[in-house]
């Protein structure tokens, strides 16, 4: 899909903090974690152990909390980024400097309206969007409201004008004209993968700021940021009650020295608490406690918002919470109080109907979305889902369908607070005075949806709809999220991917070859793998663990098929790892968990595992018998993702299933079955036992629920959150604002982004007679570009390892490694299933060095260009980027010497990230793409940007010449005015750091 000039995503930065500003948000930032009102909020009570080990800092006798009260403009006071750069733009004109200081009261101020309690007194005050009494706020989708609602509580006339709100408010009309708005999200999320490095930038750019003469301490979160610590833990130890411990050890063990470093910085940085490895994954945290749905800060409400450096941030949308992905490199920009731009979206609308039949999930719901979705073309859009059949949604259901708005391509899918969102909150802890306030202003500012009254027709971009009722049971694979299959046909979908040739849907197994038998012996017992054996039955992942529906449910399955005497192969690694305690917590009230254990499911940990390619090894006599016979084994799953590669690289064959049908495949050993007519085995009495007799009823799922989950176990999980365990209690932390960079540690590094900067932008730069790295297809993913999973024993990055001394059962991932730049720089592009047209169809992290006509590793052929001061740019087709957004993927083709990128489309966020980091994208023209102009990846490439920033318009037309006499024309996406300054400064984290040496100078 050509997505040139698609509606995007959040992008740039506008302004930056006066130094008085910084230091008090830094304070006083909305609704800090460490602070009382936070604590408030989340329902604890004041005085108790949780307000106390939170709250660190007081209000009392600030300026600007009270001009916040007063309703002026309270985020950012200083320079805008509206004018063209200058020679440096670092430095503010006398002029500038007047009109910052002036430009702090609020152009609404008059709309600022108390919210009185139901029983006396007040709430607090808030901006009215009643009180603009314009009939367009009535029509414009809620998620557009919330856009709305900040750029009028942040109106100065200078960084957010009235334009922008005006711009906001005529969404039907302006949103198909690509406008760019200002967006300020009231926090930040992240997890220890993008978290580490990110907290490796701030450390570096505290260095870098001092040696540009500034103020270290200038380089602190200003927004509330919350750092979950859960993508390091590794399916180690499986099938043993001592797992989670034995993970737990593995799991600090290897990360000792990064969970340090992570604690170091929540002491180190204002505004950050880190939540301690073992807790659970990001965005059940963030669902179940961190959430606030709408802010009290100091008196003035608002609506909660986030933005993440995890793509499934999303998940927050289902309660109701505006929040999506970006880049590392954006939230950064993000925590350093730099407000972000967004191109005005359009917003499809969802109509929902009527209920799911029984035995459907929610899983086979939001897969069969994520079909509709991907089909439609929502990239850059918002997805608002409405209609009857909401009601039937509890809000884990919403939440899971949210979480996939990545894999349908949207920004966000967005469900609006309504009766069932309050029932969640109460369910989960949420004090009874926190949900009225809630509900109280969602209602007084049109952001709530009460289907018990008549409904105002809104308007959207475009429509769907779907009937709940044609919703059918089915997985989605076996290399891709939206390769949807309902289970009847799953057997002849299967066969099919036998016989297709290699692609998304094809192995290109010979006939004679498909019914192979591998006999092989596992612990001194026979045992014997086909193609399509299951190996892997993870359940996993926050887009179904955090649903207590499907976990009961999976239960329920396992249950059924112990009192019958199924019992799952022993050679098949099956694993639980739920996002949160909670889920054990109503898993031991049920009874279940004891029949999930006797199948193998036992707890592995709290964090992501299988679902980010934290599977741990197999085995060795199964990876023997797979890897020696070329048998396609099969993973299945309860995750997100599933692209080839990813949960682990022996099992070519990966499906997203549902909690329960991840217990009834592994029940079945393989995925070439037809549940309606084959038998899963052989119960105790020697009779056949179908999927039929262990598939629980929904009424009997329902009946669990309602007596296993109570809120009692939401408080207590979360009242010691932060408390930690006792590995993480003993971790030494160093002391000091600037960190001691260790040169012998391979696992944090000080990366050199910084270290030649000066104050000057470098300004654009051109491509001139550049070398084609690597020539790709469609739909490469961040996994392809910046690997997650195992670091392989003959790549660059485990020949850096090997030559520091770490032995190979020490490497860890590279998700673990991404504070180390040299780790990363040799882990990009070194993905096993990296297909590269240059390599003539051989698969692999190799490309051909053009000069001498060598095969490298993409690394050593990047370094090879790099050292004799040669240009790089990489090809590639469609949906380039598509998958997590990860910031590695455009810091290690930087790192590599990468000026451009030339591509069909873009990933949002990775474009983005591309953009952040001083890399060109450019789109070929629609209808075009490297085959059709017959580029081959073997000519030298011109790439002629004007040398002044002021010639540069977003979307510009850009031409690419090569020394073979080609010549064509493709769009460069600088998709903002901002982005340009980015390309200017090489960068938004050195354009960040020349605004806040300058703002002190």
């Amino acid at each position: 899909m050509h997505i040139i000039g698609a509606t995007a995503l959040l992008r740039a930065t506008r302004t930056s903090f006066h130094p008085s500003i910084a230091r008090a948000v830094s304070t006083s930032s909305p609704f800090s974690p460490r602070s009382q009102s936070v604590a408030a909020l989340r329902g604890f009570p004041s005085g108790s152990q949780a307000v106390k080990s939170l709250n660190t800092s007081s209000f009392a006798g600030d300026q600007f909390r009270f001009r916040s009260l007063l309703g002026f403009h309270h985020w950012n006071l200083n320079h805008g980024l509206r004018a063209h750069a200058r020679s440096s733009a670092a430095v503010l004109s006398p002029v500038e400097r007047k009109m910052s200081t002036m430009a702090t009261e609020n152009a609404f101020k008059h709309i600022l309206t108390s919210l009185p309690k139901p029983g006396g007194g007040e709430f607090g005050k808030y901006y009215s969007l009643t009180a603009l009494n314009d009939p367009r706020t009535d029509r414009l989708p809620y998620s557009v409201r919330i856009l709305l609602e900040s750029a009028i509580r942040n109106c100065d006339n200078f960084q957010v004008t009235k334009n922008d709100v005006e711009k906001i408010l005529d969404w039907e009309n302006t949103s198909p004209k690509q406008v760019e708005i200002p967006f300020k999200p009231a926090r930040v999320i992240l997890q220890d993968f993008t978290g580490v490095p990110a907290v490796v930038d701030l450390a570096s750019m505290r260095d870098g700021i001092k040696r540009l003469g500034g103020d270290p301490n200038k380089i602190n979160p200003l927004v509330p940021v919350d750092l979950v610590v859960d993508h390091s833990v590794q399916v180690d130890v499986a099938r043993s009650e001592n797992a989670l411990l034995a993970n737990m050890e593995f799991e600090f063990n290897r990360n000792r020295e990064r969970f340090a470093f992570l604690k170091w910085g929540s002491s180190a940085f204002e505004n950050m608490l880190v939540v301690p490895p073992g807790s659970g994954i990001v965005h059940q945290v963030n669902l179940e406690y961190l959430g606030r749905v709408v802010f009290n800060t100091n008196g003035l409400l608002y609506p909660d918002s986030v933005v993440g450096t995890d793509s499934h941030t999303t998940m927050i949308d289902g309660l109701g919470v505006a929040g999506w992905g970006v880049g590392g490199i954006e939230a950064e920009a993000a925590m350093l109080g730099q407000p972000m731009s967004m191109v005005l979206p359009g917003v499809v609308g969802f109509k929902l109907t009527g209920t799911l039949n029984n035995g459907v999930t929610a899983t086979d719901l939001v897969l069969t979305v994520t079909q509709i979705l991907r089909k439609h073309g929502v990239v850059g859009k918002f997805v608002e889902f409405y209609g009857d059949g909401m009601g039937e949604l509890s809000l884990a259901d919403r939440a899971t369908i949210a979480n996939m708005s990545p894999e349908y391509g949207a920004t966000m899918g967005f469900f609006p607070v309504d009766h069932v969102t309050l029932q969640y909150l109460r369910l989960t802890g949420r004090s009874e005075e926190t949900v009225k306030m809630i509900e109280t202003y969602l209602r007084a500012n049109k952001m709530f949806v009460d289907y018990n009254e008549p409904q105002i027709e809104r308007t959207y971009s475009s429509y769907l709809e779907l009937d709940l009722k044609s919703v059918l049971p089915c997985i989605s694979g076996p290399k891709r999220p939206h390769d949807r299959v309902t289970l009847k046909e799953m057997k002849a979908d299967w066969h099919a991917c036998l016989d297709n040739k290699v692609g998304f849907k094809g192995f290109a197994i010979l006939k004679e070859k498909q019914e192979k038998v591998v006999k092989f012996t596992y612990n001194g017992a026979p045992a014997e793998l086909r193609h399509g054996d299951v190996v892997i039955a993870a359940i996993t992942s926050c887009t179904n663990t955090s649903n207590p529906n499907v976990m009961l449910g999976a239960g329920l399955v396992a249950k059924k098929a112990c009192e019958l005497g199924l019992e799952v192969k022993p050679w098949i690694k099956t694993s639980l790892a739920p996002g949160s305690g909670v889920v054990t917590k109503y898993l031991k009230q049920s009874g279940l968990d004891k029949y999930l254990d006797q199948q193998g499911f036992q707890l592995v940990g709290y964090g992501c595992t299988t679902c980010i390619g934290n599977s741990g090894d197999l085995h060795e006599s199964v990876s023997s018998a797979i890897a020696e016979n070329d048998i396609v084994a099969s993973a299945v799953l309860s995750g997100n993702r599933n692209f080839e590669g990813r949960v682990h690289p022996l099992t070519r064959a990966n499906y997203l299933a549902s909690p329960p049908l991840v217990v009834a495949y592994a029940l079945a050993g393989t995925v070439d079955i037809d549940f309606e007519t084959e038998p899963i085995g052989t119960g105790k009495d020697g009779k056949k036992v179908y999927f039929r007799d262990i598939w629980p009823s929904n009424e009997e799922i329902a009946e669990v629920v309602q007596s296993a989950v109570l809120p009692d176990m939401f408080k207590k999980t979360y009242e010691t959150i932060t408390k930690g365990n006792p590995m993480w209690n003993q971790l030494p932390v160093p002391t000091g604002t600037l960190y001691t960079w260790d040169p012998t540690s391979t696992y944090i590094h000080d990366p050199p982004y910084f270290k030649e900067m000066t104050m000057t932008p470098p300004g654009p730069h051109s491509v001139k007679d550049a070398y084609c790295l690597l020539n790709l297809g469609d739909s490469i993913t961040t996994d392809h570009i910046s690997p997650a999973g195992n670091i392989q024993k003959d790549s660059p990055a485990a020949k850096y390892l090997m030559e520091r001394g770490v032995d190979r059962k020490d490497f860890n991932s590279y998700g673990s490694r991404r504070g180390n730049d040299e780790i990363m720089a040799r882990g990009t592009f070194a993905n096993i299933r990296l297909v590269n047209k240059l390599l003539n169809g051989e698969v692999g992290p190799k490309t051909i060095h053009i000069p001498t006509g060598e095969k490298l590793s993409v690394y050593d052929a990047a370094m090879r260009y790099k050292s004799a001061g040669q240009d790089t740019i990489v090809l590639a087709g469609a949906e380039y980027g598509s998958g997590s957004s990860r910031d590695w993927a455009a810091k290690g083709p930087m790192l590599q010497g990468v000026k451009a990128v030339i591509s069909k489309s873009f990933e949002r966020i990775h474009r983005s990230n591309l953009v952040g980091m001083g890399i060109i994208p450019l789109c070929f023209k629609s209808g075009e793409d490297a085959e059709s102009l017959g580029l081959t990846g073997h000519e030298r490439y011109t790439i002629n940007v004007p040398n002044d920033i002021t010639q540069l318009k977003p979307g510009q037309d850009i031409t690419v010449t090569t020394d073979t006499g080609k010549s064509f024309t493709c769009v460069a996406r600088f998709d903002t005015q901002v982005e340009l300054e980015y390309f200017n400064h090489a960068g938004i984290l050195p354009y960040v750091m020349r605004q806040l040496v300058g703002d002190q100078k």
